[in-house]
């Protein structure tokens, strides 16, 4: 449950800013009409992402035995490069995201392309999408319970639509820094867990063939069929008996890429201009927050 709610708040928060972005400067410009063709962008996009994740999840029910731990174990590293280069990603351009995609907006509409304002929301909220989607199979794999995964989840993106809805109409100021740089983090962790766990289905699936010695074994003390054992694997990568090879790759992953993160550099940008007119405010969408 905490491994989906993480994902989808974190990954939902990023959309609903996009969202919100999007909806905010077209009602500064007085063009609330094209609100639709926004929607019809994040609705496509949604249903692309349910239809990748279909496609894994029937996929994998289709494999069995090593070729299953195969699958597993490299979706698990997909993932997990995905996300570490979205993550540092984000944090580069973040600060121009907003800038673009009015930019983006403004071309549309000279043109007179209400599809391409479509196409934007599509494009923009589908990457975030397919991310959240892939990253989500890859730790459902090792989940202790489907019910609780999906509510996790689904709490996840509770939080990011109660987020947008705050943000679009400026009634509060939501601490976008803190929550992205302590989603951040506790993302490595995951991705760091993941790193273990594809290790050790590529082990099972042969294509690893030694491990390493493992130099402790607390099976005794929190056991891998006890429901904190499963959550901690799902989250932490837990193993009570880790092999070497596995303990080294995942601190090495963690130092190495939150080091990288804390001290890459953040653009800024100048302080936001007041809008001129009062009625039609544009909301206070601060991206520059990772």
């Amino acid at each position: 449950m905490l491994f989906s709610l993480l994902v989808t708040a974190r990954e939902g928060i990023e959309i609903a800013l996009i969202v919100t972005i999007l909806l905010g400067y077209l009602r500064r410009i007085d063009q609330k009409r094209h609100f639709r063709e926004i929607w019809y962008g994040v609705a496509a996009a949604a249903a692309l992402s349910l239809a990748v994740g279909a496609g894994l999840e029937i996929a994998s029910r289709e494999l069995d035995g090593r070729v299953l731990e195969a699958f597993e174990g490299f979706t698990m590293l997909f993932a997990v490069c995905v996300l570490t280069w979205m993550l540092f990603w984000m944090k580069r351009n973040s600060a121009g995201i907003s800038t673009e995609l009015k930019h983006q907006i403004d071309v549309a509409l000279s043109r007179g392309s209400v599809a391409a304002l479509a196409l934007l929301a599509f494009s923009s909220v589908g990457r975030e999408g397919i991310e959240t989607t892939l990253f989500l199979f890859a730790g459902s794999t090792n989940q202790s319970s489907d019910g609780l995964f999906v509510i996790g989840g689904i709490l996840g993106f509770v939080i990011a639509a109660a987020a947008g809805v705050i943000l679009y109409y400026g009634s509060a100021k939501l601490p976008l820094r803190q929550f992205f740089l302590g989603s951040a983090i506790a993302l490595m962790v995951l991705a760091a867990g993941l790193l273990t766990n594809a290790l050790t289905a590529l082990h099972e699936a042969t294509l690893i063939s030694e491990l390493g010695f493992r130099p402790w074994d607390s099976e005794s003390f929190i056991s891998m069929t006890s429901t904190l054992g499963k959550f901690l694997h799902t989250v932490l990568g837990y193993d009570a008996a880790p092999a070497i090879s596995q303990i080294v790759l995942y601190w090495t992953y963690l130092v190495v890429v939150l080091a990288a993160y804390l001290l890459w550099p953040t653009p800024r940008l100048p302080r936001p201009v007041e809008p001129s007119s009062p009625a039609t405010p544009e909301p206070g969408v601060l991206v520059e927050t990772r």
